[in-house]
């Protein structure tokens, strides 16, 4: 599907704020409701708009605390990779899990309430997963920069 630029408009509004209306849109674009309605249906259904989330705040909810955690399989075959991938996604302290190159082959982004929330799941759930051959923990310390908005 080809986007043009009206479409990153409309996308840029609805990174920004989801709820925002076709009519709030339209007056902003210059375009009639209708347009933007025909717009947004068409790029829900090509799957560039995928979902429509609301975003938490962490701290308000007692899941602040954020560990990048590194995994390292003790063997890379096919198998030991998808029965991981399949069992780690069922932890929901785990809010993404990305196979990556390099030293490790995982790193997960998880929240937990504090460090003795970590330190249970860690010990009670992570490293109960088989072919965990080694795992690294990095306690962030402040949010530079978070962002959900894609540039378009």
């Amino acid at each position: 599907m080809k986007i043009d630029q009206l479409d990153k408009k409309i996308l840029n509004h609805l990174q920004q704020d989801s709820k925002k209306t076709n009519k709030e849109i339209s007056n902003d674009l210059g375009l009639s409701v209708t347009a933007v309605y025909e717009r947004i249906r068409k790029l829900e259904r090509a799957g560039v708009i995928k979902n429509y989330v609301a975003l938490l705040d962490p701290e308000k909810i007692e899941k602040a605390f954020m560990v990048l955690c590194q995994i390292k399989l003790i063997q890379h075959k096919k198998d030991f990779l998808n029965k991981f991938e399949r069992e780690v996604t069922s932890l929901p302290e785990v809010i993404e899990c990305l196979h990556v190159s390099g030293d490790f082959d995982y790193i997960l982004k998880v929240l937990v309430k504090d460090m003795d929330a970590y330190r249970e799941f860690l010990v009670t759930k992570l490293t109960t997963l088989d072919h965990i051959g080694s795992t690294k923990s990095i306690f962030t310390i402040n949010k530079v920069k978070q962002s959900t908005l894609i540039s378009l």
